[in-house]
């Protein structure tokens, strides 16, 4: 079914699934971002008192045997299990069934900035301490960043297009935007796609914290992770998956799915600036707005809601916000704008799938999640960031924001479902 030349199809979201700081449902991270909780605490994964950052928005209470069997889980790094659970989720959310007539038209793509740590730190001190012959012969497959997408396939029976996108923090949204893509150009009727990332480990926060990227509030943790506030100083590591159930629109409704949003338009450009700094003004980002909107067909003053990339970092702060006056103009200061990392902390290649889980159902809810933390908005940071509360309000248009390292800027737009 590789009909590329023929109309593009439309591309709903019909299923979700969420393991995350807050809430390892679906349920439980929507409400949770609603009320404003705050999932950032002192870590408990590692010894991390030799760490200028002692803080993360750790998962809490998973067990992955509730989603596979125990030789399985031990088979697995922890970023991998949080996807093949958060998709096992989504799958569950659609009500999809996956069997051997749709297999072949069932795909993957499921992003990560990293991939598996955990193993690689933990197989180094092996080597290093018993020899090379003493690592696991699990090491490599474990390690690997597509290994999520693959073992996602193996436990769900997805035979479709597989791929995994590794584009720091913006791989869950390139993932997401291009299995938008795969569907929409008939290519698969169904993809299973989203984020994941374990990355709470010794190694990774030394070396986010030499870059001075994170936040040294470790007396605070409940305030540390503050986007947009004048007294951030550096973002809080989270760790998590979001994955999303994408279907082409009439196979959606010929079994009767619920529809939470349509998927719309994709907008990726690259800075060509700087290894770890964005462009200032935001240059890049603007035109990944620009190019998801005109991609969707979308006038500025149609958006109604923004999930920011928002990390709570001196950099990108400033520079979002000035990317989306400059894609928006006027509307900018009309527009709903918040950062639901103030409540998970930053998931990197993580973040994208939680975050257009949050998206899709602001849609859905007509609701709009907080950025909490906020006392004193940064004098660059000027715009409606609905602080400390959540918002009631119509959401007929939202785009979520992400931006990685290598100057990666994605933009996906989502529209509500309309016969």
């Amino acid at each position: 079914m590789t009909n590329s030349d023929s109309a593009l199809k439309r591309v709903v979201v019909t299923g979700l699934g969420a393991i995350t700081p807050i809430g390892n449902t679906l349920a439980d991270y929507w409400d949770g971002l609603l009320a404003g909780r705050n999932g950032i605490g002192p870590i408990t994964l590692f010894d991390a008192s030799r760490h200028g950052c002692q803080i993360a928005g750790e998962v809490k209470g998973f067990d992955p045997q509730d989603y596979m069997d125990r030789k399985d889980a031990k088979r697995m790094d922890r970023f991998a299990q949080f996807g093949v659970a958060a998709s096992k989720q989504a799958l569950a959310d659609a009500g999809f069934v996956i069997n051997d007539l749709n297999a072949e038209q069932v795909g993957i793509v499921i992003g990560t900035g990293i991939g598996g740590l955990k193993v690689m730190e933990e197989q180094q001190e092996v080597y290093l301490n018993r020899g090379p012959d003493r690592c696991s012969p699990f090491m490599v497959p474990m390690m690997i960043a597509n290994m999520a997408a693959g073992l996602t396939a193996i436990h769900t029976g997805a035979k479709g297009p597989n791929n995994c996108t590794v584009t720091a923090c913006a791989a869950g949204s390139n993932a997401i935007g291009d299995a938008f893509r795969l569907v929409q150009r008939g290519y698969a009727q169904a993809m299973i796609c989203g984020g994941t990332e374990a990355a709470v480990t010794p190694l990774s926060f030394a070396g986010f914290v030499a870059c001075r990227a994170m936040s040294s509030r470790n007396n605070d943790p409940l305030h540390a992770s503050r986007p947009f506030d004048r007294d951030r100083d550096g973002f809080v590591m989270g760790e998590g998956a979001g994955i999303l159930i994408l279907e082409e629109l009439e196979h959606a409704l010929s079994r009767g799915a619920k529809i939470y949003a349509e998927i719309v338009g994709y907008g990726m450009t690259c800075d060509a600036y700087h290894m770890t700094s964005p462009v200032p003004g935001g240059e890049g980002a603007a035109r990944a707005i620009q190019l998801a909107m005109k991609d969707a067909g979308i006038r500025p003053e149609e958006v109604s809601y923004i999930n920011a990339h928002g990390t709570s970092t001196p950099a990108n702060d400033p520079t979002e916000t000035a990317a989306i006056k400059t894609a928006l103009g006027g509307h900018a200061y009309k527009t709903a704008i918040s950062s639901t990392k103030s409540m998970t902390g930053h998931l990197l290649g993580g973040s994208g799938g939680i975050e257009a889980v949050a998206t899709a159902m602001a849609v859905a809810n007509d609701a709009v999640p907080p950025t909490i933390n906020l006392q004193n908005p940064d004098e660059g940071c000027d715009l409606d960031y609905v602080p400390n509360q959540s918002r009631k309000q119509s959401v007929e248009v939202a785009l979520s924001n992400s931006f990685g390292f290598g100057g990666h800027n994605v933009t996906l737009a989502f529209r509500k479902y309309c016969s």
